[in-house]
Formats: C-alpha cells, structure tokens, sequence
C-alpha cells in the first residue's frame, strides 16, 4: 500500500541514502545542462587524409572510449581511448557515426556526418531591409553578436543573430538608430523565426542583452531579453502598444513601460513577460540626467540554488548598480532577489561594476556568485565583497593559479583615483582581496586578457594595454605583449591562442612574437576597436572552440573549427557550467572570452567527470516520478504494482541492492518491459540496470 511522500521526506531519505553511500555530489549537486548529441564533424585535409572529431559528454566515465565508423565499417584504430578526433587516410567521401564504449558496451551510433570540403560552415543570413530615422538618416543592417542554443532538444545547436543597424550608439552619443533584429537559424541555414524588439529598444552594444539558455530545464532552449511597447515576437505577435513611440528629440527612450519577455526558442513565441527589473525610475538617480548610464544593461545566467539555471538582469555600473535574478519555471517567470547599491548597507557596491559580468562558484558551496568587477552578490542576493577597485573595460575569472585554492580574477580598471597604483590587478574571487597588481601608470586600462599562453609558467599570463607579461604570480615575464582582445583554444597543445578581428595567431614564448594560424579573408569582427567575433565557443568537434564571423557583406555567417589533430582528450567545454554560462553572457556589454571552472593548461590536472545532468528528474512530484529516458536505457518504477520498468534494445541484466548495499536480486532479459518486482519489506532500494547501451540505475521507494 503507498502513501504520498512530501518532498522534505523524500529528501530526508535520499540524504539518509547518500550518507550510506557516500555520493551526495552525484545525487544533490548535480546542475542541469543540455543534452548534447556528438557533434560529430568530418572535413577534407587534402586528396587522401579526413579529419573527424568529436565530443566527450560530461556524462560519460573519464575512461570511455570510441569506436569510429565509416560507411558503416569499423575504422583502424579503434577503439580510441586517449583522443576524441582522428585523421583517417581515405580517398573518397564517406559518411561517419561514432560510438562511445562504457563499462565495456558499445552503445548506439552517433548522428552521421558528412565530409566537408573545408573546416568551415557557411550559414546564409537573411538581412533586414534598411530604413530612415525621423530626422531623415538612413541606415542598414550587420550581423553583430551572436548565441547559441539546443531549441528543439535533438542535441544540435541552433544559432542566434542579432542584427544592429549602422546607426547604433554608444549610450553617451546622441541620435536616433533603427530597430534591432534578433534571429533563430539552424545550422543548415534554415531560419526558425525573427523578432523585432520595435523602435522603443534603442541599438547599442549596451541596450540588448539577450540570452539564450535552457532556463526551465526541459531540454529546450529559451531566450529572454529587454523589450518594450511595439516589440513584435518571432510569431507576429505584438507586446504592448503597437504604435508607441517613446523616443526623444535626442534619440534616447527615458519614458514608457520597458519589460522583460522571455520567448520560446524554437517559434520565438513570447510566453511570459513582465515589468522590466533594475526599473528605470528617475534618470538622474543613475548618475545623469540625459540618458547615459540609466540604460547601461548586463546580463548574464547563473546557478544560483546548484542544479538549474537562473537568469541575471543588471542595470548600472558607473555610479549605482542594480542586479535581479529570475527563474523560468513552469512557464512562470518569478522574481528571486534583487541587489540594489542604493540599498542601505550596500553603498560600496555603487560604481564597482563592468561592462560585462561573470559568473562562478567562488566559495566551493556549489551555488554560482556574481561577479560585477569589483564587487560580487552571493548566490542568495547578498553581499560577497566590494574591493572598491572601481569600473574596468575587461573581466576574467578561472582558476588562473592551480598552486592555490579556488578562482581567481583578472581585470583592468579605468579610474586611478580609486585603483590607486595598480591599474591590473589579480585577486581572490572569494574575497576581493588582489593578490598582485600592475602599475596603470595613473591610466585607463582599457583593456586585458588572461590566458595561459607560455608552457614555462604554469597557470594563466595576464597582460593589458599597458605594461608586458605577467605570470599568475605576479613575475614579469617579458615587455612584449600580445594581442588582447580574445582567446582560443585551437591547436593540438593545452596553451590558449589567440583571436583578434578575423584572425587567431600562436604566441611564440622563447621570441615574444605571434605566428599565424588562421586568418579569415573576407569576414570580419564586430564591435569597432573591440573586434571581438559574433561568437567564440565550443560548438562542435573535440573540446576545442569554434569561431563566428560575419561576412563582410553580411550575406553569411562562418564557423571556423580546427582540423589540427591533438593528443588531449577532454570533456566537451560546453558541459562546464561555468564555460557554458559564459557563452550566454558573451554578448552582454563588452565581450570577453569565455572560461572553464577549472585550471585547462600546461601542466594541468586530470580532468574529473562534470557534475551535471542532462535529464529534468522532478523531486516536487512525488518519489514514483517517470524519469527521463538516459543514454543507456529507460527505467523507471510502477508505484501501483511495486514493480520496475526497463525498456531498453538488445540483452540487459539487472540488480537490486538495499541501502547497506547488500544485493538481494537480480535478472536477466531481453527488450523487455516490467521485468522485475521487489518483495522484501519497506525500504529504499537501487536497481541498476547493465545494457548494451551502457548503465542506468534508479532508486525505488517500498513502503
């Protein structure tokens, strides 16, 4: 006989479980990420050689390994268990699948791919059709910043445009712009919808945040951002007020209702909006009185209770700082908390933030900070630190030093009558407190980048547009410096490379010169002196970073990927949840590159499976929850008749063990369903479940 289980006591046996276990990372720490298929790509190095690469998910055992297949046959070589790419000597074009091996299993083929001509992918932009301002300026239409997101859960990423018109303004210029575009494409070209945030969303790398995540973990994603009265969703629908127009005679928008809408990824359908929060309230409460710092917005995502993700929406960073975070749930859009720097008690966060944000676990309770610059929120909206170091242009956090515990932060600053003499500074993101520092020479830093780029030093380099090189240590290293703009992993070593405009260069340590390894003739950056790309990110292939650019007509978009082959075999960067938020927010304010949780160089550690999992299991229901099909089978328990489910292809066993880990039986069967039934006296109970797909387990509640 069953009786419903709350879900407090639920929890309180699983706790009793995990204790007996020992695996509370496995069962209560475990963040919600996207499931991925292999991003499988093959393209032609020359007459007789193709390379293919392919992805290690973050739910896989660090010891899996592969087999790769072509035309259906079994490639020398394999299995592959030290590398996730491989360069097959072949004349012709096949097609390629590859299959990963667990716990001795192969387990179902891989999508298919094709061979490419070269490492590249073209995707067609449709461009808008220009226009004219009220005051008789025409404009056009670029690619700029770029997202991406798994809208229809198959495990391929669809990428997300937004189109800028030429007459787009920094906040503190004057003017009216056209209206910005966002679009959905997938990666055959084919463009799911496009939506128009209407004439009342001023253009500007600081007005349109918009990010793309899978905010309500249901394998789908959403995208969410500042709309207004007119704004026109990827359905035709319109929000608000069709025809307000609330522009002023200077261009800026300082009146009329402002929200925050999130849409639906795959139809671009607005489902829910809201009352847009930092609200606007009195202009000159930000700093100024025409318009400049008011509408100075960031945006990031950020796991703020561990397991899914939540959405940040900031406004300020001059003078007062307003930070809120959201959750999507149930297609319920509800405030969680609010930061505000003219708060009482919160006055030395006024003035301390970025043109960007980043995000991470800087205190190790698995629960994701704020970082502004210099000052952080915790995870619950409260105060981390304000080290009252003052604005700056760039932003970098990782573990930048292995030798020490935790993350650390790179970033320049602008203000020297509050950095003082460091105008670069390196510090505890825990604390704020700088560790080492770099003269600014009473100058704005404009701008710095941190990467491990010299395989004599073990952790990061840091440099800026002052000074040289420095080691994670503070030591200068050389007075020469590379370019700043961003970063990449793209050869076959563990140091970072470099990408600045079109093109990605290797840094040379023993001549202090760069060699170049890529330039992309004919495609350009974005962002004026910033030359940033439309997106950086790994998108497909081993754990190396793709690269976005326009053309420079606008007519297509390209994304470059290595075709060097590499000894280093590591999990997808994309199922590290701090690289994987970092991506949503690379286009909030001024881009900077993304970075993993861990120290990912020279010298570094092995890696450990990523905590994470790519299935939404809803403890608020009840314990007989159905779960989500795994890669490995689908289980899940019968709560009127007490017995368990497997449905799973080809020969399968199964065991049960009790919580002191004791079996008390097991099976054997094939395709099969209610194939077991417990019959001992009340308790938990774990079925695991071996298939040729791999292994899948589930806990069972007897009462």
């Amino acid at each position: 006989m069953h009786k419903k289980i709350t879900q407090n006591s639920f929890r309180k046996i699983i706790f009793f479980l995990i204790f007996l276990f020992g695996i509370s990372t496995q069962l209560f720490a475990q963040r919600s990420v996207e499931k991925l298929n292999r991003g499988l790509v093959a393209m032609r190095l020359n007459s007789s050689q193709v390379y293919v690469g392919w992805r290690m998910l973050g739910t896989e055992p660090t010891d899996v390994s592969y087999n790769l297949y072509c035309n259906g046959v079994k490639v020398a070589g394999s299995p592959f268990t030290t590398t996730t790419n491989y360069t097959h000597t072949i004349t012709t074009n096949g097609i390629y699948t590859v299959r990963a091996i667990i716990n001795g299993v192969e387990e179902s083929a891989s999508e298919a791919a094709s061979v490419w001509a070269n490492q590249y992918l073209d995707i067609a932009m449709q461009i808008p059709a220009g226009g004219t301002t009220p005051d008789n300026v025409a404009y056009t239409y670029s690619v700029n910043d770029c997202s991406v997101g798994d809208v229809d859960g198959d495990g391929q990423y669809e990428i997300f445009v937004k189109w800028d018109p030429s007459n787009a303004k920094d906040n503190s210029q004057s003017g009216y712009t056209g209206n910005v575009y966002i679009d959905c494409y997938r990666l055959n070209g084919t463009r799911l919808w496009r939506i128009d945030l209407g004439k009342n969303i001023r253009a500007g790398a600081h007005y349109t945040q918009f990010m793309v995540y899978d905010l309500d973990s249901d394998g789908k994603a959403e995208m969410a951002c500042k709309t207004a009265d007119g704004t026109i969703d990827g359905t035709g629908v319109v929000i608000g007020t069709a025809n307000a127009d609330y522009r002023n005679t200077s261009g800026y928008i300082l009146s009329g209702p402002e929200f925050l809408t999130v849409f639906n990824g795959e139809t671009g359908k607005a489902m829910a909006s809201t009352n847009y929060l930092p609200a606007r309230g009195t202009v000159s409460s930000w700093g100024d009185t025409y318009g400049n710092r008011v509408d100075r917005f960031i945006a990031a995502v950020a796991y703020l209770d561990g397991e899914k993700p939540s959405l940040i929406m900031g406004r300020g960073y001059y003078t007062r700082l307003v930070r809120v975070a959201w959750d999507w749930r149930n297609n319920t859009l509800s405030q969680r908390w609010i930061f505000d720097s003219n708060t009482s008690g919160n006055s030395a966060y006024a003035g301390m933030g970025n043109h960007q944000m980043t995000v991470g676990d800087s205190d190790g309770d698995g629960k994701d900070e704020i970082f502004n610059g210099s000052s952080a929120i915790n995870d619950n909206g409260t105060k981390l630190f304000s080290n009252t170091l003052g604005h700056g242009d760039a932003l970098h956090m990782s573990d930048m030093d292995p030798d020490r515990p935790g993350l650390e932060i790179y970033q320049c600053l602008e203000e020297p009558a509050k950095y003082g003499t460091n105008g670069m500074v390196f510090f505890d993101a825990k604390t704020g407190v700088p560790i080492w520092g770099a003269d600014g020479l009473g100058l704005d830093i404009g701008r710095a980048n941190a990467a491990d780029i010299d395989p004599r030093y073990k952790g990061y380099e840091c440099w800026g547009s002052r000074g040289g090189l420095f080691d994670c240590k503070g030591n200068n290293i050389t007075t020469s410096r590379p370019s700043i703009n961003f970063s990449i992993w793209w050869d076959a070593d563990l140091n970072r490379e470099l990408l600045d405009d079109n093109h990605i260069d290797k840094w040379n340590h023993l001549s202090y010169n760069t060699t170049n390894l890529l330039t992309a003739t004919g495609y350009s950056s974005n962002n004026t002196t910033k030359a940033t790309p439309c997106l950086s990110a790994d998108l497909f292939g081993d754990w190396r970073e793709e690269v976005i650019l326009r053309k420079t007509d606008n007519t297509s978009i390209r994304i470059f990927t290595t075709k060097i082959p590499t000894a280093n075999k590591l999990y997808t960067l994309m199922h590290d949840t701090q690289y994987r938020v970092a991506i949503a927010w690379q286009n909030s304010g001024y881009n900077q590159p993304p970075h993993p949780s861990f120290y990912l160089g020279v010298d570094m550690t092995a890696q450990t499976k990523p905590n994470i999992v790519t299935t939404n299991v809803n403890l608020a229901t009840n314990a007989f929850s159905k779960q989500q099909p795994s890669a490995n089978a689908i289980l899940y328990p019968n709560p009127t008749s007490q017995t368990f489910t497997i449905m799973a292809e080809g020969k399968f066993t199964y065991s049960i063990h009790n919580v002191l880990g004791q079996e008390i039986g097991k099976g054997k069967a094939e395709t099969q369903v209610e194939v077991g039934e417990i019959s001992a006296k009340p308790g938990i109970y774990i079925i695991t479940v071996k298939s040729e797909k791999g292994t899948s387990s589930i806990k069972l509640i007897k009462e």
